[in-house]
């Protein structure tokens, strides 16, 4: 008998450690809707989060659990996608058509995601049609816990940096524009916050603030700058950073960095915060305010220079972005300790862009496929076995040859692969491309035709940051090198999402045979089914 009762208490003990142990949750309850906005001084129809444009900023800390119950009281179906959020072993949170059904209208679904082993400044936003037009972004921040140490002192305070290109147009109209076949229009104005100047971010004298900045626009790189202060650039996309100084930093589509800025200590006065477009003409401009406390002078011109047309300059910018290799991810283990450049790469994808006219109507394409979805989500139908959705590897590993057609594309690999990924341009505008669940290293960029032997020559292969967004200039190749590492099936899209919605996009199944929830969590209880897996 007593044998009987210690054998209890201790499992009890046991029972007690394990609930203890459990990572913290975070629970947000979200009503999406239509609401009555004016970002550019015209009343328009905007999508709200919780009554807020933008929607609310989410900070949550490393392997935090966050429960999502969104309920969708627009007029369409609805899916938010979580941009860099890596989404470790489940893609069916991923919020994408590929991996999910969409949310109908007056209805509810709850997220389920775990933050795991993540650090950074992330963003969401609605990936279903042109949604994105009218709304419905945010910041997502991912703090580090307090046992791990960031390679940079405390700030005073952290501020959230949201820019925007913006429509006057209804994103409903904008979506019309791109069905018939007709070119999407230049953008009316940039945004910082919501709006295009008045913004204020209120500073003490002397003190050091992080300001986490994303490029949340549709179509537009933005150069991102303060006036009379220099940027410290610390962390982008969920990597620490060489510490290096700037004037001025270019973001493209999708992209987010963090800057400390240390502001004067004396002589308080008021500064703009500047953002305007990069490659093209005009130049859009968004105005904020850095107001020092006691301060009674307003911020006044002229504004700090932006950086001349010439691309050469930004890819110039983009190389001194390296990987700080001495600092501490979100765990207790130096950055650079997998010494990526040593590792052999078992497969490398050259994916290049192309506008196409297909039925009489402009699409784009990737590799000659310009992707549309099929009613059942890819995810879907790979689980239930669902024939006649999607051929694996129906996307050439090369640019073919001929004329660009209408596809399901998903490129088949096998969990662990190390592979290159080549983004090949070869048309006049910026290309910008984000994969869904991953994080790569960016470890070249050049222009001109991208080959296998002169290019790799200039690859930064010992500290490239890692990354879940890629420029590429016009003309001119990037490439990435990737771990292949998280099991599901992956979105890998144009960020610029007129191009995205016309086809630019394709999916990557990473998968090997063995069923097992160390590699991939089952499909969730509350999965929403549709198309040929409805019933």
């Amino acid at each position: 008998m007593r044998q009987a009762i210690v054998l209890g208490i201790l499992a009890c003990l046991s029972l007690v450690s394990y609930v203890r142990a459990e990572d913290p949750y975070v629970y947000l309850n979200w009503v999406v809707e239509y609401g009555e906005i004016s970002p550019l001084d015209v009343k328009q129809r905007g999508i709200l989060i919780n009554g807020q444009f933008p929607g609310p900023t989410v900070n949550v800390v490393t392997n935090d659990n966050v429960i999502v119950n969104l309920e969708n009281k627009l007029d369409e179906p609805l899916l938010l996608t979580w941009n860099g959020v890596k989404q470790r072993k489940t893609s069916w949170q991923d919020g994408v058509l590929g991996t999910n059904c969409p949310i109908p209208p007056n209805s509810n679904w709850t997220y389920k995601m775990q933050m795991k082993d993540q650090i950074g400044t992330f963003t969401y936003f609605p990936s279903t049609l042109m949604h994105r037009a009218a709304g419905g972004f945010g910041g997502f921040n991912i703090l580090a816990r307090s046992v791990i140490p960031v390679p940079y002192p405390k700030p005073y305070e952290e501020f959230t940096v949201l820019v925007s290109d913006w429509w006057k147009k209804d994103h409903k109209e904008l979506q019309q524009i791109l069905d018939s076949g007709n070119p999407f229009p230049l953008p009316d104005g940039i945004l910082i916050n919501g709006k295009p100047r008045l913004t204020s971010f209120n500073v003490v004298p002397g003190q050091t603030y992080l300001f986490r900045v994303s490029n949340v626009g549709m179509t537009t790189s933005i150069n991102f700058r303060i006036q009379g202060h220099t940027l410290r650039l610390v962390e982008c996309e969920g990597s620490h950073t060489m510490q290096e100084m700037y004037e001025s930093l270019d973001i493209h589509v999708g992209q987010s960095s963090s800057f400390l800025v240390t502001v004067h200590s004396h002589n308080p006065k008021d500064y703009f915060i500047v953002a305007s477009t990069r490659f093209t003409k005009p130049i859009l401009t968004a105005t904020a305010v850095l107001h020092y406390q006691g301060s009674n002078s307003p911020a006044s011109g002229p504004l700090p220079v932006a950086p001349t047309y010439h691309v050469h300059w930004s890819m110039k910018q983009a190389r001194t972005v390296r990987w700080n290799l001495t600092a501490n991810a979100a765990r207790p283990n130096p950055q650079g300790s997998f010494h990526y450049g040593t590792i052999q790469v078992v497969r490398t994808i050259v994916l290049e862009n192309s506008a196409a006219k297909i039925n009489g109507k402009l699409r784009y394409a990737v590799n000659k496929v310009s992707y549309i979805n099929p009613d059942t989500p890819l995810k879907l139908a790979d689980y239930f076995n669902i024939p006649d959705v999607f051929t694996l590897n129906s996307i050439k590993d090369s640019p073919p040859a001929g004329p660009a057609a209408l596809g399901t594309s998903v490129v088949g690999t096998t969990l662990h692969d190390f592979v290159e990924i080549v983004f090949q341009n070869s048309e006049s505008t910026i290309q910008s491309w984000h994969l869904d669940g991953y994080d790569f290293w960016t470890v070249g960029f050049g222009s001109g035709k991208w080959n296998t032997t002169l290019r790799r020559r200039f690859y930064n292969y010992n500290d490239a940051p890692t990354r879940y967004t890629v420029q590429v200039y016009p003309y001119s190749w990037s490439a990435i090198l990737v771990s292949l590492d998280n099991k599901g099936m992956w979105n890998l899209r144009s960020a610029i999402w007129p191009r995205r919605y016309l086809g630019q996009e394709l999916y990557v199944r990473v998968w090997n045979d063995e069923r097992s929830l160390f590699t991939e969590y089952d499909i969730p209880p509350n999965a929403l089914l549709c198309g040929k897996v409805k019933h």
